[in-house]
């Protein structure tokens, strides 16, 4: 719902904090990138101290940290918040999730836990532009952030009654130094991709490289040898879960990265007002809440390679039809799209997601689902930032060639839609009509170009599934026990 809502009011974030395009990107997906850092971390720890007791004090946190965002007055300030909320949201995901695998032994009913679990997410994503369209309509952008705020007040009175509490009795003390490690791992690989989608290769992302690569072998080296380490990594010996992280975290880059330009379609390009873009992506919701809830029962009767393949053709056609948006038309095809793309991806998340959880044992689920949500919100978040800079490149190129000559705020204009389309209402008509055109048209060509790279993921996506997932039968989702 978060997620969802900030990508609503990117336009108003825009025209009322006026972030360069490099900070936008951050207030984005700096939440992204403290999760990847800290995910395994929090999933180690739930085990340690239990995981019901720090998904209450990261539903704690998360609600304070919404209050304070909401009323943020600089871009720097906002993406602090984003960075805490970051923090907060990295005790949430394993936590949950382990949770359900402690909870539902049966294969069953674990299949049909899992795939309620992302529909949460989903619901999440219905709601949020809901109710997120009808605050921007009547409220200041911050507003969004405290939508957060009930939600994690129930989950504080509530979980305490309703939720069992779960940790490894056999658990050491957190190896911090382990901990300190995957952090700087994951932020300075993460930092240098980011840095080189946006700016290309230079010093800067060649020493976040040595750092994270420096940090990654120190990591694995004291797993090795350590009698308790943080995560085991005899997981990544399982093929099956190897693959299903592989394409769990390349599903999501493509979905994220989709996600962000329809939301951009909607309000910069067809002018809607936020409660319609938010009634135009309910839709997409819906198909995820549809694909996550029909994937256990089709997965008793069809091997999971062959529905993660169908998933992925079906996500390929839709992200293929947003290579024919256009300035002029109107909204339906983009919902037909982002449709069709749900529909597709939503079984690959629930059954790669309990295929790598599967995998471990009891104990050690907590760790698990870090790696998975890991991958994930890393996925996400290089989906936002490498896709989000591909369209940012070619918007900024075509703006060089089509802007007219004699024009001000030129660098205003280049620098973000948002910025173009804030910026066009201070300028007489003849100008006004012309930048509108021209930037719009040069958002649209990046949203081609974003959308073709996106459908190859998403083919290469399914071939990989059926290649290496073919031995796991209908019905077993085990994560591969037994399996090489």
């Amino acid at each position: 719902m978060d997620l969802t809502v900030l990508h609503l009011a990117v336009p108003q974030i825009s025209a009322t904090l006026h972030p360069t395009s490099s900070e936008l990107l951050w207030i984005i997906d700096v939440y992204g990138f403290m999760l990847a850092g800290l995910l395994i971390t929090m999933g180690t720890l739930g085990d340690r101290i239990g995981r019901r007791r720090l998904l209450l004090i990261g539903g704690a946190l998360f609600g304070a940290v919404s209050i304070v965002a909401a009323f943020s007055p600089t871009a720097e300030f906002l993406i602090a918040c984003r960075a805490l909320l970051g923090v907060a949201g990295a005790t949430i995901a394993p936590s949950t999730l382990s949770l359900i695998f402690n909870m539902f032994r049966d294969p069953r009913q674990r299949s049909l836990a899992v795939g309620t679990w992302v529909s949460a997410f989903s619901a999440g994503g219905v709601v949020g532009p809901l109710l997120g369209g009808v605050l921007l309509e009547h409220f200041w952008w911050g507003s969004v952030f405290l939508l957060a705020v009930p939600v994690m007040a129930l989950l504080l009175v509530l979980g305490p009654k309703v939720l069992p509490e779960f940790r490894d009795p056999d658990a050491g003390r957190l190896d911090l130094t382990s901990a300190a490690l995957s952090v700087v791992t994951m932020i300075s690989l993460v930092l240098a991709m980011k840095k080189v989608a946006q700016d290309g290769v230079g010093t800067l992302p060649l020493v976040a490289v040595l750092i994270g690569l420096a940090a990654g072998a120190l990591f694995v080296r004291r797993q090795l040898t350590r009698p308790d380490p943080m995560l085991d990594l005899s997981l990544f010996r399982l093929g099956a879960f190897r693959t299903s992280l592989g394409i769990n975290v390349i599903a999501i880059f493509v979905a994220f990265g989709y996600f962000l330009f329809v939301a951009q379609y909607f309000q910069l390009v067809l002018d809607m007002s936020p409660l319609r873009a938010g009634i135009a992506m309910a839709p997409s919701s819906v198909g995820f809440i549809i694909g996550s809830q029909a994937a256990p029962h089709i997965v008793r009767v069809l091997r999971p390679a062959y529905l993660i393949g169908a998933g992925m053709v079906l996500a390929a056609v839709g992200l293929a039809l947003l290579t024919q948006l256009s300035v002029t038309g109107g909204p339906a095809l983009a919902v037909t799209a982002s449709l069709l793309i749900a529909l597709g991806l939503a079984p690959v998340f629930g059954i790669t997601t309990e295929l790598i959880v599967g995998s471990a044992p009891p104990e050690q689920a907590g760790a698990a689902s870090g790696v998975s949500e890991t991958g994930a919100e890393l996925g996400g978040a290089l989906g936002i930032s490498i896709l989000g800079s591909i369209g940012l490149a070619i918007y900024r190129s075509d703006l060089a060639d089509s802007l007219p000559s004699d024009l001000p705020h030129t660098t205003a204009i280049r620098d973000t839609l948002g910025e173009a389309v804030q910026t066009a209402t201070t300028l007489p008509d003849n100008l006004q009509s012309a930048v509108l055109s021209a930037a719009r048209t040069a958002f649209i060509h990046g949203v081609h170009i974003t959308a073709a790279v996106a459908t190859l993921g998403a083919l290469l996506i399914g071939i990989l599934a059926v290649a290496h997932l073919r031995h796991v039968p209908p019905g077993e989702l085990s994560g591969g026990h037994g399996h090489d």
